[in-house]
């Protein structure tokens, strides 16, 4: 597989009069988990949908593991592993059947079938539950069972759309222990989310889509440094002291019942050496310090410049 896992070139996509994609461009590095954030109808999913060849896109060019979509799709099909929103598991056949099920239809497996069902069951903790029906499984193990499924075959690339929407807490941790290790192991993940925090955990890079465009691309902390906002936090131990430091940070904003500044900042080391050097020279100290900055959701809410129906928490 070439160094770069995926490359999308002027991606468009509409549906009549409706634009769902308008001009994408997207480079996926080998190795890594590159996320696409966006609140829902912003065309994250049918950017999945052509990226894995299930929808033709109106115009544009992607390859995908070094092959192009439009021209040899088949081979893109062999390279990767798809994670729908929804678990694609027959609840009617037990953990391992479906398994075995996916083995027998994946043509990339000539040998060793009950050693690579066996392998993933353990893999995904499901080996006590393998025997019983999927119908019983908890949310949470089925979307592990639909992720076991897709490791059928060893693809290099995986597309995970929404992987743990609807999980409970710890669920969702569980399968982002196993994105890191699905990525510690050489495996690229393409993964679309409207997890904030997801996202910042996993993504070594970010994209924003909004309305079928890409309006921010970047590491999750490039993308945080483009907002304003970082500031340190000084809290004081009487009111004496907090109208001592109001008068040295006359830049500052106070809260008079937390007996705190907020004092803006870019949250460096020289800065806050220089802050703390203005208060010592009026010997003036502050009994808690603590800095500050943008996370995520501030950064969409910039870029959407409104409220938005991504979940951050």
């Amino acid at each position: 597989m070439t160094k770069t896992a995926i490359a999308a070139s002027g991606l468009r996509k509409a549906y009549q009069d409706k634009v769902v994609l308008d001009g994408i461009d997207l480079s996926v590095e080998a190795g890594t988990v590159f996320s696409l954030l966006g609140p829902n109808g912003a065309g994250k999913t049918t950017t999945v949908n052509i990226l894995t060849t299930l929808v033709k896109a109106d115009a544009g060019t992607v390859h995908v593991a070094g092959h192009d979509i439009a021209t040899d799709a088949r081979a893109v099909r062999a390279a990767i592993g798809v994670t729908g929103q929804f678990a694609a598991v027959d609840e009617l056949l037990t953990g391992q059947e479906n398994l075995q099920l996916m083995v027998d239809l994946n043509r990339a497996v000539t040998s060793g079938g009950d050693r690579i069902v066996a392998g993933l069951l353990e893999r995904f903790d499901l080996t006590e539950a393998a025997q019983k029906p999927a119908a019983s499984y908890s949310g949470g193990m089925r979307r592990k069972l639909d992720l076991a499924m897709t490791l059928v075959g060893n693809p290099r690339i995986i597309f995970l759309d929404e992987p743990t929407t609807g999980l409970d807490p710890r669920s969702r941790r569980t399968m982002w222990t196993i994105i890191r290790e699905l990525v510690a192991d050489g495996v690229t993940i393409f993964l679309t989310t409207q997890y904030l925090d997801e996202a910042d955990q996993l993504a070594d890079r970010i994209a924003v889509l909004d309305q079928g465009r890409l309006v921010a691309q970047g590491t999750p902390d490039e993308l945080k440094r483009q907002i304003p906002g970082t500031h340190v936090r000084l809290r004081f131990g009487t009111a004496a002291e907090l109208d001592a430091a109001a008068r040295i940070l006359p830049e500052s904003t106070r809260d008079e019942e937390a007996l705190s500044l907020r004092v803006p900042s870019d949250g460096g080391t020289k800065s806050l050496r220089a802050l703390l050097d203005r208060l010592d020279e009026y010997a003036v100290a502050a009994e808690e310090l603590s800095v500050h900055t943008p996370d995520l959701d501030d950064v969409f809410l910039a870029l959407k410049g409104h409220a938005t129906e991504v979940v951050s928490r």
